[in-house]
């Protein structure tokens, strides 16, 4: 069985560098996908969704319309391999981001809920 280092990066309580189960690490990429802003990191400007900048944005249907589109695109383009979405909703809710996952994954055939909250620093 492979593990992962855990996300974020830590030790466990041995000062040994945490590790992820399956399940675990993928919730911790979905969750970097999620929230890492495009131009975030140095050698893949197009990665992340900008999912956090929706907390300053003003709520209607169309946004929310449009940000459950460019989640789910960049879900798809990064953890295509891994995950297939089967639901997804986002809400914004003064300082936090709330995004509803249900998805396959595709190595076990299992679905998972998730829930990932994000707040704007």
């Amino acid at each position: 069985m492979r593990t992962h280092i855990a996300f974020p990066f830590r030790l466990d309580r041995r000062g040994r560098t945490a590790r992820a189960g399956h399940h675990e690490h993928l919730a911790d990429l979905v969750e970097q996908v999620l929230f890492t802003s495009p131009g975030e990191r140095v050698m893949r400007p197009d990665f992340g969704c900008g999912l956090l900048d929706l907390v300053f944005a003003p709520n209607s249907p169309e946004l929310a319309a449009t940000v459950e589109l460019s989640v789910h695109a960049a879900l798809q383009r990064w953890l295509g391999d891994l995950v297939e979405v089967d639901a997804l909703e986002v809400t914004a809710e003064d300082e936090v981001v709330r995004v509803r996952l249900r998805y396959l994954v595709r190595a076990t055939g299992e679905h998972r809920d998730e829930i990932f909250e994000g707040r704007r620093a």
